[in-house]
């Protein structure tokens, strides 16, 4: 038997708030202005709410405002929870994109070497990204993510529909999958939620209808065991919660957005950057690419590696590991790929349309296996 766990966080807790700014004042810009350069970082605290970055645009967006609405959508509504959208301060310190990145990103260097063609922008920057997919779910995302994302989502929806009235906005989930010898799941063995809630609840009625409500709606009964251990509010109390209780920062989540730690990652954060930025196309992108590989039945797991040079359009590298689970051989699916995928960033963005207002929908629950709404990079096409 082996043990494998993942986490997931509500929309109030203070790093996806952060992320849920950032990508709300990408959405308000690209839906303007789609040669804007957007990379926008968010860092919030007990009353304040600090925007950053780099941001070149030839349109106006009320930053405080987005900020406000972004805070009162989630239910950050009242001082009681340390925390009020309508009392909260705002500093925005924006800068332009630097002109020496621009430089790269507009004229590849391969255009600039006399190579012509239809996608003469280079990459935003260096770096790897990888992407995920395996045949353990219908989303062919891992489980433990998948269902910690799913607890995490019922937990905020409980809460906006009065089912859970006691329920604050901060929240975190936490599964572990036990998976048998041949890798396949067993069952359930851990479930963990910490929610926010009023002060005058008791713990045993928080737990009682924590499970009622979330977890036995939310997980098969068939994963379920009767060794299967759940853990609510463990500390016995979470009443100071949210930007009172902890800072929050944009692209601190990272495991979180994509695979749970269930595949590996290349570093780099997806919220507030716009589509130029490989570290998001790209790694939407390789998602793109290997949940194709899996839902075409060419392996039953797959990890793709991309990896750029900053100015450069064609990644320096593609690197496919089906960790044995594949029908050929890894150096086809390589082949294949190239064949069929054109890597180079403008050509990503044009095959996933990522020059639209898409993004703030990704910034909580997570950017891959969505089931509430398709992203491009979700897309399945026959080989």
């Amino acid at each position: 038997m082996a043990l494998f766990t993942s986490e997931s966080v509500t929309e109030g807790h203070p790093d996806k708030v952060c992320d849920q700014i950032a990508d709300r004042i990408l959405d308000e810009i690209i839906a303007k202005d789609k040669k804007a350069r957007v990379a926008c970082e968010v860092f919030i605290t007990t009353g304040l709410v600090i925007i950053g970055g780099e941001i070149s645009t030839k349109v106006y967006v009320d930053i405080p405002n987005i900020v406000k609405e972004t805070l009162r959508n989630i239910g950050y509504t009242n001082k009681e929870y340390g925390f009020d959208c309508g009392s909260c301060g705002v500093l925005v310190a924006i800068d332009e994109q630097s002109p020496d990145i621009a430089l790269g990103v507009d004229v590849s260097l391969e255009f600039k070497e006399g190579e012509i063609g239809k996608y003469i922008n280079g990459a935003g920057d260096q770096g790897m990204m990888f992407g995920y997919a395996c045949d353990q779910t219908s989303s062919y995302m891992p489980m433990p993510i998948y269902l910690a994302h799913k607890l995490s989502e019922k937990l905020s929806i409980e809460r906006k529909n009065s089912n859970l009235d006691f329920l604050r906005p901060d929240g975190k989930t936490q599964v572990t999958i036990n998976y048998n010898e041949k890798g396949q799941i067993f069952y359930v063995d851990t479930i963990i939620i910490s929610a926010q809630h009023e002060p005058n609840v008791e713990q045993n009625e928080i737990r009682d209808k924590i499970i009622e409500n979330v977890v036995k709606t939310t997980i098969p009964e068939r994963l379920m065991h009767s060794s299967t251990k759940i853990f609510v509010n463990s500390t016995g109390k979470f009443v100071i919660g949210g930007p009172m209780a902890d800072s929050g920062l944009t692209g601190r989540k990272i495991m979180v957005d994509t695979y749970g730690g269930y595949a590996r990652h290349g570093g780099g954060a997806f919220s507030g950057k716009d589509p130029t930025k490989v570290d998001r196309s790209g790694a939407y992108f390789a998602r793109f690419i290997a949940k194709n590989i899996v839902a075409n039945r060419l392996a039953q797991e797959c990890e793709i590696q991309i990896a750029y040079a900053i100015g450069v359009a064609k990644p320096v590298s593609v690197r496919v590991e089906t960790f044995g689970k594949s029908k050929i051989s890894c150096e086809k699916i390589e082949n294949l790929i190239v064949e069929k995928f054109d890597m180079r960033p403008a050509a990503m963005i044009e095959r996933l349309n990522l020059l639209r207002p898409i993004y703030s929908k990704t910034s909580v629950y997570g950017h891959f296996g969505r089931e509430d709404v398709l992203f491009p990079w979700e897309e399945i096409i026959e080989f």
